[in-house]
C-alpha cells in the first residue's frame, strides 16, 4: 500500500537521521580539522604526497583530494547499486548495510589525532560513500511508498526534517564546542566528541526508518545470464542510446552534471575555504565554534527556503525555479571569491547560501 503516514514518516527520518552527520561532519568540522592537523605535521603548504610532474597533494589539498576520491568511488559503485535497487528486493538491506557501516566509520573519526590525519582521510572517504550509496536506496524507496502526485511534497518534506536534524545537531555539538574549557576539555576533543555524536544520531534515528519501512520485491527480474554488474552496465548503456533520440533530456542531464557538481563543490569546501580565509591566513586559530553558529545559520534558512522554493515551483514552475536558484548560486560563489574578507560578510554568505 502506498502513502502509509508511517512508512512515509520512516522514510522522512531517514533525513533526519543523515543530515545530522552530513552537516556537522562533512559539512562543517571534518574539511578544518583534517587540514589543521595535516598542517601541524608539514606545513602550511606543505606536501603529502608528490607526484611528480603532476603535481602533488599539499596539507591545503588534502581534504578536497580526498572528496574526490570518495565521490569517484561512489560513481564507480553506482550501476552496481542501482541495479540492485531495481533488480532485487534487497533495498532495505543495503540501506541499512551501508548506513552502519558509515556509521561506525564516523565513530572511529574520534581516533584520529595527531600523525594519523591519513586514517582520518580514509574514514571520511568510507563514510562519505556509504552515506552517499544509503541515499541512492533511500531515493528509490520513495516510488514504493507514494504515488506520483504525492511525492514532491514528501521529498521537500525530507528535505526540510534534514535541515532541521542538521540544525539541531549543530546546535547540540555549538554547545559543546563553546563550553569545551568549562568542562575540562580541549577543543580537539570537543570536534572529536562531535563526530562521534553525529554518528550515533545517525545511527540511532535510522533505526526508525528501518523499522516503518516494509521491504518490497524486485521492481524487475534480472534476465537470465546477467549479474547485478553486468545489468547496472546494460542499463547505462540504454539509458544512453536512449537519450541520443532525446536531445532535450540529455542537455538537461548534461546542465545538471554540471551545475550539481558546482553546488556541491561549493558546499564541500565551504568551511575550509571560509577556515583559511578568515582565521589561518591571517595567523589565527581554527574557530570551530564560528563555523558551527554559521552553518546553523544556513540550516535554518535552508529548512525555510527548502518549503518556500517548493510552493514557488507550483507558480513559476520547476524549470524558472531552478534557473532563479542558479543565478543565486552564481552570484554567492561570486561574491565569496571576490569580497569575503570579514566575519560579518560570512554571515550574509551563509544566509545567502541557505
Amino acid at each position: 500500500m502506498k502513502n502509509d503516514k508511517r512508512e512515509i514518516f520512516g522514510w522522512v527520518m531517514y533525513d533526519w537521521a543523515n543530515s545530522a552527520y552530513y552537516t556537522t561532519v562533512i559539512g562543517v568540522l571534518i574539511a578544518p580539522y583534517l587540514t589543521s592537523l595535516a598542517q601541524a605535521q608539514v606545513g602550511e603548504n606543505g606536501v603529502i604526497v608528490d607526484f611528480g610532474a603532476l603535481g602533488a597533494i599539499t596539507a591545503k589539498s588534502l581534504y578536497s583530494m580526498t572528496i574526490v576520491l570518495g565521490v569517484s568511488l561512489q560513481v564507480l559503485l553506482m550501476p552496481f547499486l542501482g541495479a540492485i535497487a531495481d533488480f532485487s528486493k534487497l533495498k532495505k538491506f543495503f540501506m541499512a548495510t551501508l548506513c552502519y557501516i558509515g556509521v561506525v566509520a564516523g565513530c572511529c573519526l574520534f581516533f584520529v589525532t595527531g600523525e594519523n590525519y591519513l586514517l582520518g582521510c580514509l574514514l571520511l572517504i568510507i563514510s562519505n560513500v556509504c552515506i552517499g550509496s544509503s541515499l541512492l536506496f533511500y531515493n528509490a524507496f520513495l516510488n514504493d511508498i507514494t504515488t506520483e502526485d504525492k511525492r514532491e511534497s514528501t521529498s521537500s518534506l525530507g528535505y526540510a526534517v534534514g535541515y532541521l536534524g542538521g540544525a539541531i545537531m549543530l546546535a547540540l555539538n555549538l554547545v559543546l564546542i563553546q563550553n569545551a574549557e568549562s568542562l575540562g576539555i580541549s577543543r580537539g576533543l570537543a570536534v572529536r566528541l562531535c563526530f562521534v555524536s553525529a554518528a550515533i544520531w545517525w545511527g540511532g534515528f535510522a533505526l526508525i526508518t528501518f523499522a516503518l519501512i516494509k521491504t518490497r520485491g524486485a521492481a524487475r527480474e534480472i534476465p537470465k545470464g546477467d549479474n547485478y554488474f553486468t545489468i547496472g552496465i546494460k542499463e547505462i548503456r540504454v539509458t544512453f542510446g536512449q537519450l541520443k533520440r532525446l536531445r532535450g533530456t540529455l542537455l538537461f542531464l548534461i546542465a545538471y552534471l554540471f551545475y550539481n557538481d558546482g553546488i556541491q563543490t561549493v558546499i564541500y569546501q565551504a568551511s575550509v575555504f571560509i577556515d583559511q580565509e578568515l582565521f589561518i591566513a591571517r595567523g589565527l586559530p581554527s574557530d570551530s565554534g564560528f563555523l558551527l553558529l554559521l552553518f546553523l545559520e544556513t540550516q535554518l534558512v535552508a529548512m525555510i527556503g527548502s518549503i518556500v522554493l517548493e510552493r514557488v515551483a507550483r507558480v513559476i514552475g520547476a524549470k524558472n525555479t531552478i534557473l532563479f536558484s542558479l543565478i543565486w548560486w552564481a552570484g554567492i560563489v561570486i561574491f565569496a571569491y571576490a569580497s569575503l574578507r570579514e566575519t560579518w560578510q560570512a554571515w550574509i554568505l551563509g544566509a545567502a547560501i541557505g
